[in-house]
């Protein structure tokens, strides 16, 4: 692979990185109450919505990865994206290149918008953890019986289950979010750099 394969190998390395942090919070055992009940079905849901945006951005750094190379030989395959671009370019006048690079900025970037719509849902889900806690909370706690002595370690206990479902569920949709960003951003750089190399070599076939 080497310098051919450079943002995959980025890309494992965020990653590589993320997984070993988590592992070593998981050792110490700062995890473990999430793994109970009325938490750990909206953290499931949570870490398979993030699962599936990484995995989408795996492929997608993976598919610019093999663009960014086509563009190191001389002749980018016809089939190619650069192919596809420098064929449509050649010989045309400045405006009409202007408008074929706005085409293609648009749709790279609509390739990749996926895992940003996918790291801006987990705050979301974060978030609708957090109202399902307070509900969970506030739904054992009666005006009438607050008074009554007896009916105080019930509702306590109502009330920790509930804010447990809360800040844990916002506490990961938040640090998955940061993890899914950071892996975005990574793609959207190599995004850039492979539209500004195809539009580069797309103006310079397009003079001749």
């Amino acid at each position: 692979m080497g310098f051919r394969y450079l943002l995959v190998a980025r890309f494992g390395l965020t990653n590589l990185v993320a997984l070993a942090i988590a592992a070593a919070i998981y050792l110490q055992g700062w995890l473990d109450a999430m793994f109970v009940t009325n938490i750990i079905e909206l953290v499931l849901v949570i870490i398979v919505v993030f699962l599936y945006g990484l995995a989408q951005c795996g492929r997608k750094v993976w598919q610019t990865s093999i663009e960014l190379n086509d563009l190191k030989s001389e002749a980018p395959p016809a089939d190619s994206r650069a192919g596809k671009y420098l064929e449509s370019v050649y010989g045309s006048q400045p405006h009409g290149r202007e408008m074929l690079a706005s085409v293609l900025r648009a749709k790279l970037a609509n390739r990749i918008a996926v895992v940003r719509n996918v790291a801006n849902s987990l705050v979301l889900l974060g978030l609708i953890g957090t109202v399902i806690g307070f509900i969970i909370a506030l739904s054992s706690v009666n005006p009438n019986t607050a008074a009554d002595t007896d009916s105080i370690a019930p509702v306590i206990g109502r009330l920790i289950s509930g804010m447990s479902v809360a800040l844990y569920t916002t506490l990961v949709g938040s640090v998955l979010h940061v993890w899914l960003t950071v892996n975005h951003r990574l793609l959207a750089s190599g995004t850039i750099n492979l539209y500004a190399a195809i539009i580069e070599l797309g103006e310079r076939r397009g003079r001749v």
